[in-house]
């Protein structure tokens, strides 16, 4: 009975924490600058974002230039002289992957620019309605299988964090070990000089 709150709150963490994800964010960029926006994103993950800017006033309509890089350095999206637009790509490499955004050198007026990015990833970056329509599912069916993706995705996110605990244990255990034969080493010199 005691551990039923530590249970809750481990489970509520890996349903929030682990389940692949959808977000928007509001940037506003500065009239000379960039701005990025990053993730740390596994191997075989689909990601989908849209971009669009958002004038403060009707008078000026500027545009940005937009630049997607993977861990490895790879262009993955790259557009300028634009307003809006998306990005969509399978991700090939484990690592942090990078979205920058920058206000284009021929704008005149000035001032801030606010963009609106719409970043889905995994499981939130399918397309149900089409997943409905090809294989006639609705309602309680569809929900189903909302959660199996889920499932599938927390299963392999559960098998990717076990085998970097396992390298970081390794490392541990190394470092425990250099530990000691440091101190060992450091005890003998003392002795020595004494």
């Amino acid at each position: 009975m005691g551990n039923a709150p530590f249970l809750l709150l481990f489970l509520c963490f890996f349903t929030i924490n682990l389940l692949p994800s959808s977000f928007a964010i509001w940037l506003t960029l500065p009239a000379s600058g960039t701005k990025c926006v990053s993730e740390e994103i596994q191997n075989n993950v689909v990601v989908l974002a849209d971009y669009v800017v958002v004038p403060d006033d009707h008078t000026r309509n500027p545009t940005l230039a937009v630049k997607v890089t993977s861990p490895y350095g790879n262009n993955l999206h790259h557009k300028e002289n634009t307003t809006h637009g998306s990005f969509a790509f399978t991700t090939q490499e484990t690592g942090n992957y990078l979205a920058c955004f920058w206000v284009d050198g021929g704008n005149h007026g000035g001032g801030e620019v606010s963009v609106n990015l719409d970043w889905k990833i995994g499981i939130a970056a399918k397309d149900w309605d089409s997943v409905a329509k090809k294989e006639k599912i609705e309602g309680v069916e569809l929900e189903l299988r909302k959660l199996e993706g889920a499932v599938e995705a927390i299963h392999e996110n559960l098998l990717y964090l076990k085998g970097r605990e396992a390298e970081m244990r390794i490392v541990s255990e190394r470092t425990n070990g250099r530990v000691a034969w440091f101190s060992i080493m450091s005890l003998g010199i003392c002795i020595g000089v004494s």
